[in-house]
């Protein structure tokens, strides 16, 4: 409904109140539904509309058509091929072999999908209220780019529709239609200014998607007729139970692989960078990319219930895939300037070490891995967001143009300062998360993952520090560029930093009365790494951080004293950041990070990634097939 009004409503003003209605209504339903559902069991509805499934076809070969047509406008071929393959064998299984296969449960509530939900409907839709203002300032620097807001809000709203298909669908087919409604939603955002850049990025977003949608509609088929079901949760079932599911399973985990961006085709990830920071923001946090890992997680006990009994095909190959992304992409932002490319990396990297949890399958590792969906979903939206709004004053989204950003920007510089701590220092849940995972890593006997997943952090550790130390410098021109910024900006940075630190304050209820509950309802025996005390400790902490420093984020009033800058040798009497060199000439002082783009460059370890998780990939889908599709 939102996006029907958005997409005909031209006037600023009206766009702002219904983006701000519909993401409060959003919001709060999402509340609401958790409160219902998160403490208590799962439950699967026998709402199997007949109607829907017509809606739903109808949708796909519209899609198909759509891109087609798309395609070959632009000279993309690769595209309409695939396309060509996916439509129409969906049609036909739909309207053949499906109509005789009974789905008892269309669709479901459990936890993970609740949790889920909240993250969309909170963090989704306070991105679209965050978009209000941007655009109405991306649209006053970008004269050259038509003014096609009322296409992108609508679309904004269109994806956050599709991602609650996503988590709540049980019938395949509809998490498909749902599942591929997200790739054209990211096509239309990411080319949104029709620049050559934007049109090239988005076309290879959605060949890669295109390309994992049809393994999961290969799965679809394949389940249908060897298994004569449709429904997620049976597969699951008949999976832990022994039966030969192998070769769909890994369909279905390429395909989110593929929407998660891990190697080899996280590219596209690092291309949507080019779309407008609400689009990244969407794409990287709440949406699109969560889908990927959520369906994995979905999949985990499959993946994992070999792991004591046998080598689990599946798990492995997932595991590696995910283990390999996370370190070479954490070590590739090593060599980024740019804010968004560092983010884009962190991103690709941190669905890795999602991926590597799912693949483990455990409930230890799973419990990791659901955390680090929540703390990632909330510090990363507030960074993008932060990073958006500095580009459009400062002119720069360059980590080396951000000096002095806490005298330029006082309130911000602190936001993205506390996002940029939440990603990688205790006693914040994100790196508590990397710690449980560790754990499982060990518990498991997965040697290689513990190794990738030690490198992998130290690399996170330094690109997070290098840009937390440019955020923090304080000197110098007072120059104050924030009286600028919406309010719409204001309000949804204000409420992603909020979320921030109340997910960790949260930590142990949301471990214990809702990820925990999960975990027994999906395998027989439940153990998580961190003990409750110690969350309840950490929780604590971090609540004390924040009375600490509520303070300085919600006005400027203290007894701080502006002091000549001092530079250890004999400055200049300006008070700027500059001194007198050894032949009595004026020096500009600056501080400057270091990028190791030899050692870490995208071209060298790019190309490695590719290739090693392609083989492993390959030699994982030939394993399953050569095996008849067995588990382990």
């Amino acid at each position: 409904m939102a996006a029907g009004l958005l997409l005909v409503v031209t006037n600023d003003r009206a766009r702002g109140i219904i983006v701000a209605v519909s993401a409060a209504v959003i919001a709060i339903g999402s509340i609401v539904l958790a409160a219902f559902h998160l403490g208590g069991q799962s439950v699967y509805s026998s709402f199997n509309s007949e109607a829907i499934s017509v809606i739903a076809l109808v949708v796909d070969v519209a899609m198909g058509v759509l891109i087609f047509v798309m395609g070959i406008r632009a000279k993309k071929y690769l595209a309409c091929v695939l396309v060509a393959v996916q439509t129409p064998l969906v049609a036909w299984f739909e309207l053949g072999p499906a109509r005789s296969i009974d789905v008892t449960y269309g669709i479901y509530i459990d936890r993970l999908s609740v949790i889920m939900a909240l993250i969309i409907g909170v963090i989704g839709s306070g991105i679209c209220l965050y978009a209000v203002g941007y655009m109405r300032d991306y649209v006053a620097h970008h004269s050259d780019v038509p003014d096609r807001r009322p296409l992108f809000f609508a679309v904004m709203f269109v994806f956050l529709s599709a991602m609650f298909g996503v988590v709540f669908a049980n019938n395949l087919l509809w998490l498909f239609c749902a599942w591929e409604v997200t790739t054209l939603c990211s096509f239309l955002l990411i080319g949104y200014s029709k620049t050559a850049e934007a049109v090239k990025n988005a076309f290879l977003q959605i060949v890669m998607n295109l390309a994992g949608g049809l393994a999961f509609a290969i799965a679809i088929v394949w389940i249908g007729h060897t298994q004569h079901t449709l429904e997620l949760h049976k597969l699951v079932q008949l999976g832990i139970g022994g039966a030969a599911v192998g070769v769909p399973v890994l369909l279905l985990a390429i395909a989110g692989m593929v929407k998660a961006a891990q190697m080899p085709t996280h590219s596209w990830l690092l291309g949507a960078m080019v779309a407008p920071t609400p689009t990244s923001a969407l794409l990287h946090s709440s949406t699109m990319v969560k889908a990927g890992v959520f369906l994995l997680i979905k999949l985990s006990p499959i993946m994992g219930v070999a792991t004591f009994h046998g080598f689990n095909y599946v798990g492995t190959t997932v595991m590696l895939v995910g283990g390999l992304t996370f370190m070479l992409a954490s070590m590739m932002a090593i060599t980024q300037r740019n804010a968004k490319r560092v983010l884009a990396y962190s991103t690709v990297a941190n669905l890795g070490l999602i991926t590597a949890c799912a693949g483990i399958g455990t409930a230890e590792a799973v419990w990791a891995g659901i955390f680090l969906i929540i703390f990632h979903a909330a510090a990363k939206s507030l960074l993008f967001l932060c990073v958006g709004t500095a580009e459009h004053h400062i002119g720069s989204r360059d980590i080396e143009d951000m000096d002095a950003l806490f005298v330029r920007m006082p309130y911000l510089a602190r936001f993205m300062a506390l996002g940029i701590a939440a990603m990688f220092i205790a006693p914040f849940g994100m790196l508590i998360s990397k710690w449980a995972a560790l754990s499982a890593f060990i518990d498991s006997d997965n040697i290689v993952l513990v190794f990738l997943l030690v490198y992998g952090s130290a690399a996170t550790f330094l690109f997070w520090a290098k840009w937390l130390g440019k955020v923090s410098a304080v000197s110098g021109p007072k120059t104050d560029l924030e009286g600028t910024v919406s309010p719409s900006e204001k309000v949804a940075i204000g409420l992603m930093a909020a979320l921030t630190a109340l997910v960790s304050i949260l930590f142990p209820f949301i471990s214990s009365h809702v990820v925990v509950g999960y975990l027994g309802e999906m395998f027989s025996h439940v153990s998580v790494a961190i003990s409750t005390d110690n969350l309840y400790l950490m929780a604590v902490v971090v609540g004390l951080l924040v009375l600490v420093l509520a303070p300085t984020l919600v006005t400027r009033r203290g007894t701080k004293r502006d002091l000549p800058v001092y530079m250890a040798g004999v400055g200049t009497p300006d008070g700027e950041a500059s001194f007198y060199g050894p032949m009595g000439e004026v020096a500009a002082a600056s501080q400057r990070n270091w990028y190791m783009e030899g050692w870490f460059g995208e071209a060298r370890l790019g190309l490695v990634g590719v290739v090693t998780s392609s083989a492993v990939l390959i030699l994982g889908l030939i394993v399953v097939l050569a095996t008849g599709g067995a588990i382990k």
